[in-house]
């Protein structure tokens, strides 16, 4: 028999808060945009490999239903850390993943994210075409360490 994969009943934490407020579509996209280390060929066959610490930055991007609590509350994060940056509390957060093998066991993929702060604005748009992202606030975070386990 093949393996199977059944996903379901994720979850999404932000310093604390669990949110449940999400948009369509892709609702939270992680990913490590740079590589974990740096490889080289050198003369004669030799190789350089270098541990590179930008490999651990992780980009997030999470969609909520605009001016749903979730997004006030991370809107109201976003202002604390413009309005005095140097006081501001470094965002955490914890994406667990739950994933069966349709034998009824249940894994858990789990990252931890620290270090996080807004890595931009929040687009917005308006749109008389029935486009539903226009009713979608987008945040986009950087996090200077991202660890993934599975339990």
């Amino acid at each position: 028999m093949g393996t199977s994969s059944l996903t379901g009943n994720d979850t999404v934490t932000i310093n604390g808060r669990n949110l449940t407020d999400f948009g369509d579509g892709d609702i939270l996209d992680i990913t490590f945009p740079n590589e974990l280390v740096a490889v080289k060929k050198g003369k004669n066959q030799n190789s350089i490999f270098a541990y590179s610490e930008d490999g651990t930055l992780v980009n997030v991007s999470i969609r909520l239903i605009r001016s749903s609590p979730d997004d006030k509350f991370i809107n109201s994060l976003r202002i604390s850390m413009k309005q005095d940056f140097s006081a501001f509390s470094l965002i955490t957060a914890d994406f667990v993943k739950r994933v069966g093998d349709g034998l009824g066991n249940v894994s858990r993929e789990i990252y931890a994210l620290t270090g996080g702060v807004f890595a931009k604005e929040s687009d917005t748009k308006s749109n008389t075409s029935g486009d539903t992202d226009q009713a979608v606030s987008i945040y986009n975070f950087t996090f200077t360490n991202g660890e993934k386990t599975i339990a």
